[in-house]
C-alpha cells in the first residue's frame, strides 16, 4: 500500500497530510527560471536626450457660442443670423489659428434637422472641434 506504513497489524485510518515535497520542488525550479529569464526582459538603451530651453505655448483657442432655438433660428455669440451670414462667420473663423471650438446650445425641443444643418455647415467649411452645451439636471 503506498500510503500505508511498516506496521502490518495496523490500522486502516487515512493519512491526512499534504506531502508538500513535490510542491516546493515545483517552487524552486520556477524561481530558477525567473532568476534566469528576468535580466533577458530588462533590455533598455541609454541615450542621452537634448535638453529644451523653450516653454510651450499654452495659447488656448477661443470659443464660438451657436444657440439654435426650436423654430430653427441660429445665433452667434448671442447675435440672430441667418444661414449666409453663419457660413461666412464660419470661413472667418476656420482661417484662424489656432482654431476656435463651436460650442452648440439648442433647446430642449429643438429638432435634430436644425442641429444637423448647422453641424454640416461647420464641418463642411473644416471646423473640427464641435461641442454641444447641456444643462446638468437629474436623470430619468
Amino acid at each position: 500500500m503506498a500510503f500505508g506504513g511498516f506496521n502490518k497489524g495496523g490500522d486502516g485510518a487515512p493519512m491526512a497530510e499534504i506531502n508538500m515535497v513535490p510542491l516546493i520542488d515545483v517552487m524552486l525550479v520556477l524561481l530558477v527560471i525567473f532568476i534566469i529569464t528576468a535580466p533577458l526582459l530588462t533590455h533598455a538603451v541609454k541615450i542621452d536626450l537634448p535638453r529644451a530651453s523653450s516653454q510651450p505655448n499654452h495659447s488656448k483657442p477661443d470659443n464660438i457660442q451657436l444657440g439654435i432655438r426650436a423654430e430653427g433660428d441660429v445665433y452667434w455669440n448671442g447675435e440672430k443670423v441667418d444661414l449666409e451670414t453663419l457660413e461666412a462667420r464660419m470661413t472667418a473663423a476656420a482661417a484662424i489659428e489656432p482654431q476656435p471650438e463651436v460650442h452648440i446650445r439648442a433647446d430642449r425641443i429643438t429638432e435634430y434637422r436644425h442641429v444637423a444643418r448647422v453641424m454640416a455647415a461647420a464641418g463642411r467649411i473644416g471646423l473640427a472641434k464641435i461641442g454641444f452645451v447641456t444643462e446638468p439636471g437629474e436623470t430619468r
